[in-house]
């Protein structure tokens, strides 16, 4: 047999070893301290993100008011009104005509009444075409949730006047307090007019008529006639307001009425 060459044996032998080394290498398990404990943050980290507390502070409280319920040619109608921090965020028609074409022109009529009340804020919006008895039905139910609403204001305000101090609660109650005036009966050729007003701080917060000529044609006069004369009169302050046009007779006689009631309350 022949012999093998001595370098050959060193180099297989070298070999050899460098083989087993990077076995043992490849079969001892991992104990890097640093990779266990990342591994086992990383599930602490996402249940403590999970565990986030949720929600706030609660929106502010909300008054809900409802004005008067006025009556119009096809039906009463009522508005109620919600307020948050001084601003309308809601309003609805609780009572609206209805039955025959009357459902058809509410469905029509009050969703657009109740998005112009809340971009106004005031009764100062206009009429729904086609439905013109509902929408004044509406403004006028509508001025009155609103004078309630500055009632209890003024209320308020003077209530937290009181604790504040005794001398000046007297005074300041006395201001804020409303006043409510009928002015004399004024005789029309179509009936008699009498105005009512509610007077505080010096100012017309509310006017109506509690007395217009009505039946035939007149309903429909006073109906077009009156709440604008209302609102025209608590925007003036006075008797100095516009006759409607269509119903000079009433608006005439309610001009000399607002002016007796005007007379008893001081000017």
């Amino acid at each position: 047999m022949r012999k093998s060459h001595p370098i050959r044996r060193v180099v297989l032998a070298t070999a050899a070893t460098v083989s087993g080394v990077v076995l043992l290498l490849s079969l001892k398990p991992s104990s890097d301290p640093a990779s266990a404990s990342a591994a086992g943050a990383a599930p602490s980290a996402a249940a403590a993100g999970q565990e986030s507390p949720q929600g706030g502070t609660g929106a502010a409280g909300a008054t809900t008011v409802d004005g008067d319920a006025t009556q119009t040619q096809y039906g009463v109608v009522q508005v109620r009104l919600t307020v948050a921090n001084g601003k309308i965020t809601q309003a609805q028609a609780i009572q609206a005509p209805k039955g025959g074409t009357s459902d058809q022109k509410t469905a029509l009529s009050v969703p657009q009444l109740n998005k112009e009340t809340v971009a106004a804020q005031s009764a100062n919006i206009d009429s729904v075409s086609g439905a013109t008895y509902t929408s004044t039905g509406y403004k006028q139910s509508l001025q009155s949730a609103l004078d309630k609403l500055k009632e209890a204001a003024a209320s308020s305000s003077s209530s937290g006047s009181s604790s504040s101090s005794g001398s000046s609660s007297s005074s300041g109650s006395a201001q804020a307090q409303a006043k409510t005036v009928t002015g004399q009966v004024a005789q029309t050729q179509y009936g008699p007019v009498q105005v009512r007003i509610t007077v505080s701080g010096g100012k017309i917060t509310k006017a109506e008529a509690v007395q217009a000529p009505s039946g035939g044609t007149s309903d429909q006069k006073t109906a077009l006639s009156v709440p604008k004369l209302n609102q025209e009169a608590v925007a003036a302050g006075n008797a100095t307001i516009d006759s409607v046009s269509g119903a000079t007779y009433t608006s005439t006689g309610y001009k000399q009425s607002l002016q007796s009631a005007l007379d008893q309350a001081g000017g």
